[in-house]
């Protein structure tokens, strides 16, 4: 059974960082990608950052040149370094696994499993 969990959320003020985590309980890591994704209330779940096997990064405009996603297969985790954070990132970060080489990385239908969330919220 796999499983993919999230961890770091918290609250911070805005302009401050935050570094979440996600480990992955598979047998395979490094050839899978991984996706955050973000639901704020009353929101759609959105695309944040994702990272394939091959360490190509993906990003949502709103975050570029803000947050960084990385991961290190050797421990099975994939991370997301959070700089400048502003209210509007306020929401529930969602992990992601999607057991498949390539493929459309930003929509959440590529994805096959999910954490429970890990709730950020940036006060002003």
């Amino acid at each position: 059974q796999v499983q993919v969990v999230e961890s770091g959320g918290g609250l911070v003020q805005a302009g401050e960082s935050l570094r979440l985590s996600c480990a992955a309980s598979v047998r395979v890591f490094d050839r899978y990608a991984m996706g955050w994704f973000r639901q704020a209330p009353g929101k759609e779940r959105g695309f944040v950052a994702a990272i394939d096997w091959r360490h190509t990064e993906y990003y949502a405009d709103s975050v570029k040149g803000r947050f960084i996603i990385s991961r290190d297969n050797d421990k099975k985790l994939m991370y997301l370094q959070m700089n400048s954070l502003k209210p509007d990132d306020t929401a529930v970060y969602f992990c992601a696994l999607a057991t498949i080489y390539s493929g459309n990385f930003l929509i959440a239908s590529t994805y096959d499993y999910w954490g429970q969330g890990t709730q950020v919220t940036v006060s002003s």
